[in-house]
């Protein structure tokens, strides 16, 4: 008897319609040191069985009345593609022909009956070796797989909780404190959803759409802070933080950065083409960003501000049916009232923070009243 080995541990299906031939197999098998040997004399049983018992060898016939071993091979490859098929064709039939079939059917070896013991142990060790590295190889790869799978999510919260800390600090810089950043995102995510986008992607602009004014980070006080009317240099000035917050976050091969820099470049565009910073109308305005600026002006319609007080639901949405089809995209709108509730919701699962008043009052497009004539900054 051979010393036990790895290979020994192997699994192995001997399948003949004779049972004289399966206990001859088995007992040269057992004497070599095999324990796990399994056999059948119903060719019709082999695929289920492979794929419930992960064989590492099966031991074929050839001619059986009721499914060939060529036949059996066929299922094989079909139910297992791509597979190392670890099949040794067991035959006294040394045609040409029947070998060329059972190789191209993807048979690995030969072995001859009558049966001699030193040629099956050879033979069987020899393709339990390989199989066995095979399936060693597979676990190393889904180990592999599963390590930068791993680290790539670590990357992407990295980048997620980066977007959420740059977000926040250009709603502070902008004196908006609370929690609209976070509103906002979700009632994206919801809208995202109405309007058919797929799971990814509902999670993507949500992830993305915080940064949308990252920009205005590079934006000096005495612009940003002003409490009247932009004027003149002033209003350009403000106006570039769409440029710089894309530049911000630009260069970035992910999906996620690329779209959150998508969304802050075009953020001001409007669907009648007079927005900034390219004038882009219609449809050549990102979904994303057609998206992000209905939910950000709404929430934002209805926060409380050093500037502004908060206004009604109702007086929000009929802004916004009014605007349908000059600043915002009117199917965007009308998908928007269909979730209007959901988006309300949002508001009592994340409250603003109280804020300071500041001495003068603004409207939250940066105008001194609040007349809703035209808002630089949408």
């Amino acid at each position: 008897m051979t010393e036990p080995t790895n290979v020994h541990l192997g699994r192995i299906l001997v399948v003949d319609d004779n049972p004289v031939n399966i206990a001859i197999v088995e007992k040269i098998l057992c004497h070599d040191g095999y324990t796990r040997v399994d056999s059948t004399t119903n060719p019709l049983e082999v695929t289920e069985r492979y794929r419930r018992d992960d064989y590492d060898l099966i031991l074929l016939d050839v001619h059986m009345p009721e499914m060939s071993g060529i036949e059996v091979l066929a299922e094989l490859r079909q139910q297992h593609p791509g597979d190392y098929l670890p099949v040794l064709i067991l035959t006294a039939d040394h045609t040409e022909e029947t070998r060329n079939q059972c190789l191209a059917g993807g048979a690995k070896d030969f072995i001859g009956k009558p049966f001699d013991r030193t040629e099956v142990c050879l033979r069987v060790r020899n393709i339990l070796e390989v199989r066995l590295l095979h399936k060693a190889v597979l676990r190393q790869n889904e180990e592999l797989e599963d390590k930068v799978r791993e680290r790539t999510r670590q990357l992407h919260e990295a980048q997620v909780k980066l977007i959420q800390c740059l977000g926040k600090a250009a709603e502070y810089r902008d004196n908006e404190t609370g929690m609209h950043v976070i509103r906002m995102s979700q009632s994206c995510a919801i809208l995202a959803k109405e309007m058919g986008l797929s799971d990814e992607e509902c999670e993507l602009i949500q992830r993305a759409s915080p940064m949308h004014d990252i920009g205005k980070i590079a934006i000096p006080d005495d612009v940003l802070l002003k409490p009247g009317d932009l004027e003149g240099r002033e209003w350009e000035t403000m106006k570039t933080h769409a440029e710089v917050g894309a530049e911000i976050l630009g260069g970035y091969d992910t999906e996620l950065m690329q779209v959150a820099a998508k969304i802050a470049l075009t953020h001001h565009e409007r669907w009648d083409g007079r927005g900034y910073p390219d004038g882009l109308r219609g449809r050549e305005i990102p979904l994303y960003t057609r998206i992000v600026s209905v939910c950000d002006v709404f929430d934002a319609l209805t926060s409380k501000r050093p500037y502004k007080p908060a206004w009604s639901h109702e007086e929000a949405m009929e802004y916004l049916w009014k605007q349908s089809g000059h600043y915002f995209d009117p199917e965007v709108v009308s998908a928007f009232a269909r979730v209007l509730d959901k988006v309300v919701a949002l508001r009592q699962s994340y409250p603003d923070n109280p804020v300071a008043p500041l001495p003068d009052h603004r409207n939250y497009f940066g105008e001194a009243d609040h007349s809703l004539g035209s808002h630089p900054n949408l």
